[in-house]
């Protein structure tokens, strides 16, 4: 079977600080990225204890990059895009390394999207984050999301949308930068004994499907937003998108068919 994992490096062991993940100073930057790997090679021989002859291939979806194609171990990277709109004949969806939404209570590194410039997503009226939009992406291709690595409060966000989902905790929040981890071993081991249940698991867990169209998406973001955004949203070519900003720092974005705002989520 195929198993696609998404990962972000806010989730990591080890990482509560945001110049960890948004820095250019090696010696901030590269120790999460090596902690990473080892997580997601702890996934992938997770799933093969339960499927020893799984296709896994691994997106970096982290904005600036956060693992080496070098150091995984049994994976195929991939980088460039937002293939998880193009799910047709995987089997499942797994997160490694993932965050919670912005604005959840003492989640290390919360954010969506963009940590600096988006206050918050909502979906129809539900406040929303890249995990919750990129399950749903899954979903309305009949992917199951089976699987997320990351602190408690993303493990908890996980199972308000998919209750079934299996999660690996591998740190707890105590504030926007401040969580307690398991050590880089502790996590490893976590990850790889979840990961080999939710897929022995996998067969109940459905795909996600909670919302449906029309969509309103709603996006509201820190600063006052130019004209140069104004137009990315409101202009060509996604002429199938209605856009309406109700004031400068928040756009409402309505269509039948979410995948033509596969660019924001």
């Amino acid at each position: 079977m195929k198993y696609f994992i998404i990962t972000d490096v806010e989730g990591v062991a080890g990482v509560d600080s945001f110049r960890k993940t948004r820095g250019t100073e090696p010696e901030y930057i590269e120790p999460p990225k090596k902690q990473l790997a080892l997580e997601v090679n702890a996934c992938i021989e997770g799933i093969r204890l339960a499927d020893p002859q799984a296709e896994v291939a691994v997106w970096d979806g982290h904005g600036s990059g956060a693992i080496y194609a070098g150091d995984l171990r049994g994976g195929t990277y991939l980088r460039e895009g937002r293939p998880y709109w193009s799910l047709a004949g995987w089997d499942a969806l797994l997160f490694v390394g993932q965050h919670a939404m912005a604005g959840m209570f003492h989640a290390p590194l919360n954010h969506t999207y963009s940590s600096l410039n988006v206050e918050y997503y909502k979906l129809n009226g539900c406040f929303i984050g890249e995990f919750g939009l990129r399950a749903y992406a899954a979903g309305l291709q009949g992917v199951p999301t089976i699987f997320l690595a990351g602190d408690d409060k993303a493990g908890l966000e996980a199972r308000w949308f998919i209750p079934e989902i299996v999660t690996a905790t591998i740190k707890w929040g105590k504030g926007t930068e401040a969580a307690l981890h398991l050590s880089s071993e502790g996590a490893c081991e976590a990850i790889r004994q979840a990961a080999e249940r939710a897929v022995r698991k996998m067969e109940t867990i459905p795909p996600f499907t909670g919302f449906s169209g029309p969509y309103t998406l709603e996006i509201r973001y820190v600063h006052p937003q130019g004209q140069a955004k104004k137009e990315l949203l409101g202009g060509e070519p996604r002429t199938e998108v209605d856009t309406e900003w109700v004031d400068v720092r928040t756009v409402r974005l309505r269509t039948d068919d979410l995948r033509r705002l596969s660019q924001l989520v």
